[in-house]
């Protein structure tokens, strides 16, 4: 398992999906795969250090581990507020953009992009797991 733990802060965005790219790419993830999934990393990324902290500092971690079937589980981890992303419905994309409910869009994107999403709270801690494979439909 490789594992890395930092602030939760805008300015370790890119440390943070670097870590994930060379985990998947030395894992035999072709470089369009890698791309997929790194726009739905960023996604959870961004919407940890952007809310999860409102009023303290905090760090996030990120556990990477391959799994006997080809699959590799990547786990999110914070003690920030309680959110469960995976509760959100998808937005309705038959609205147009002035009709539909603000947010959303982020969760429906990483549920496209990734093979498997889920998320639970241990103790005072986000768990979200993103469960990916080399072709996104397997």
């Amino acid at each position: 398992m490789k594992t890395i733990r930092l602030p939760a802060r805008i300015e370790n965005l890119e440390s943070f999906t670097r870590f994930l790219s060379e985990f998947l790419l030395a894992n035999g993830f072709s470089g369009e795969r890698v791309q997929e999934i790194e726009l739905a990393a960023e996604e959870a990324l961004v919407n940890v250090i952007r809310y999860a902290y409102p009023e303290k500092s905090g760090d996030l971690e990120i556990r990477c581990r391959a799994e006997g079937d080809g699959a590799l589980t990547m786990e999110f981890e914070d003690s920030g507020v309680e959110f469960d992303p995976t509760s959100l419905p998808d937005p309705d994309l038959k609205l147009s953009i002035s009709e539909r409910e603000i947010g959303g869009l982020g969760v429906f994107l990483i549920r496209k992009m990734v093979n498997e999403v889920r998320h639970r709270r241990e103790g005072d801690r986000n768990i979200l797991t993103f469960v990916v494979r080399k072709k996104r439909g397997d």
